[in-house]
């Protein structure tokens, strides 16, 4: 049997759409049906509210590029890492992300070419808002709060400017946030 060349090409795209489409519908944070928490095997448990209220998504410029990927999971991921790290064995850390602006912005003015390009500029500093309670092996609360994280001079810092890391801002606010806040906390208990 011999397919002529538009039957090929509606079965490829036929085949294209049927492999991606769990892909894509996996890649919006904002994906009801996704986990709002890290799997709970771990001294430090993160969650998140809904990500379709965070400024990142209703403020960016382009929200539907602002939705792809998993980039609220890889926060919260490299929340429990870098955290996990600094605790003593059986204390614990709750984590709920309130909200996240990612540094930069979408500037679709710039033209059709620039959609989908996330522009990094001072104007645009990271932040994260959250809420922490650490506690130690016995259940008691050595700290806890609210924080607003923010960097509005992230684009005058180190080594962070020549990575690749697409996150590695946000990164910088936790890395700062344990650093003032955990680190801290556990050494004077």
């Amino acid at each position: 049997m011999r397919m002529n060349r538009r039957s090929l090409s509606l079965l490829l795209a036929a085949a294209l759409t049927a492999i991606s489409a769990p892909v894509l519908a996996r890649s919006d944070v904002t994906d009801p049906d996704l986990p709002r928490s890290l799997p709970a095997d771990s001294p430090v448990a993160v969650q998140w509210t809904d990500p379709s209220a965070f400024s990142d998504i209703r403020l960016s410029g382009n929200s539907w590029e602002a939705r792809r990927g998993d980039w609220v999971e890889q926060i919260a991921y490299y929340i429990r890492q870098r955290a996990e790290r600094q605790l003593p064995a059986g204390d614990t850390l709750d984590v709920t992300i309130r909200d996240i602006r990612r540094a930069g912005m979408y500037e679709p003015w710039q033209g059709p070419q620039m959609d989908d390009v996330r522009i990094i500029k001072d104007i645009y500093p990271p932040r994260i808002d959250l809420d922490f309670v650490l506690r130690d092996a016995d259940g008691n609360v050595i700290a806890e709060g609210s924080r607003e994280l923010r960097d509005l001079a992230f684009m005058q810092r180190g080594p962070a400017g020549m990575s690749s890391d697409s996150l590695r801002y946000e990164k910088q606010l936790i890395d700062d946030w344990l650093r003032r806040d955990i680190k801290p906390a556990l050494a004077q208990h």
